[in-house]
């Protein structure tokens, strides 16, 4: 990977720890990315165990990104708080129409409110990125709203340069494709559903143990849009016996394959009587 000039880079690192260390105390919003990755590792560096990182597990998280998030918070020596959420008993995040990352964060932000009271922390902070401000992000609304601040984009970072930190310091996470919470996985205008996510929980996971690393499971009634990364559709083609066995094994009768694009270049989702291809 190309990276930028390295004094560009350090101006911005400078930057980034600069901010933090004058802070006295601070919780991190963490899922384990790469992007809330590196924020823990810098608070850490700057404040010690005056910073602490926060994850909400709800049935939205897949459990295998908890045992990673646990692990990567394990690597940079960092506490770990893990909280619950029951944003599923809101019936604005349940409605799904357009706007539940909004009513998501606002569940994790208050429960990172609860934290920072019995801790004593003064602050929160969140992943967010330079790269982030082309999507339309609900969730970021939340954070300015309750004061939620965004050190990784004060600081210019981008994607590459989170992924060049987190080398720089051996995160695991380094090259870890982006992964949204399983209810992205929901169409807009389809109830968020318990049974829903588990569903796409179960078949992600068999998948991913075939060994695909970039892939989602786009839950479309009885059935399933499979997206995976542009470079792996060969193999999951050649593969469809296989794939289509850890989808039936979650629900899914009937499924399509297609190549996986990142949310700001992706169309509306197609509508739900869309009659479903195998590959």
């Amino acid at each position: 990977m190309q990276y930028e000039a390295p004094l560009q880079f350090e101006a911005k690192r400078d930057h980034l720890l600069g901010q933090l260390s004058s802070w006295p105390s601070l919780a991190v919003a963490f899922s384990g990315g790469v992007d809330s990755s590196v924020l823990l590792h810098a608070a850490h560096g700057a404040l010690g165990a005056n910073a602490v990182g926060v994850i909400a597990d709800s049935p939205s998280l897949p459990r295998r990104e908890l045992a990673l998030a646990r692990r990567v918070a394990h690597q940079i020596g960092a506490v770990l708080e893990v909280v619950s959420t029951a944003e599923l008993e809101d019936a604005r995040y349940v409605a799904n129409a357009g706007d539940r990352c909004y009513f998501c964060k606002s569940a994790l932000f208050d429960a990172m409110d609860l934290v920072r009271a019995r801790r004593g922390i003064e602050r929160c902070a969140f992943g967010e990125i330079v790269d982030d401000a082309s999507d339309d992000r609900p969730g970021a609304r939340a954070a300015r709203e309750r004061g939620v601040r965004a050190p990784l984009a004060d600081a210019g970072f981008t994607k590459d340069d989170v992924r060049r930190y987190a080398e720089l310091v051996g995160l695991e996470v380094a090259h870890k494709p982006a992964s949204a919470c399983l209810a992205s996985r929901i169409p807009v205008g389809t109830q968020v559903t318990r049974e829903g996510l588990a569903q796409v929980e179960r078949a992600e996971a068999d998948l991913a143990a075939l060994g695909l690393r970039v892939l989602r499971v786009r839950h479309l009634g009885r059935g399933a849009r499979l997206e995976v990364g542009p470079d792996e559709l060969v193999w999951a083609r050649a593969n469809a016996g296989p794939v289509e066995a850890c989808l039936e094994r979650a629900g899914f009768a009937e499924w399509e394959l297609v190549p996986y694009v990142t949310p700001g270049n992706r169309g509306p989702e197609a509508p739900l009587d869309l009659p479903i291809a195998r590959p």
